[in-house]
């Protein structure tokens, strides 16, 4: 059996979907958790903390890219 993608592509793949996951179904909850608080430093902590996790989201997205285009 061929295998339909690499273990480097798969690695990627899991680890663009756990950002993915992160950046689309959590992070935002957080952030309205610590407003509710009135939490001004949690706020910063998840806003920095999404804006690294999308700038990794970014790295791994082009990772793939080159990947699949070799």
């Amino acid at each position: 059996m061929t295998q339909v993608i690499s273990n480097v592509e798969y690695s990627i793949l899991r680890a663009l979907g756990t950002d993915a996951d992160f950046l689309y179904d959590t992070v935002d909850s957080y952030i309205k958790d610590a407003q509710s608080g009135n939490r001004s430093d949690l706020i910063e902590l998840w806003q920095t903390i999404k804006q690294d996790r999308q700038k990794h989201a970014n790295m791994l997205r082009e990772a793939l890219e080159k990947e699949i285009h070799k």
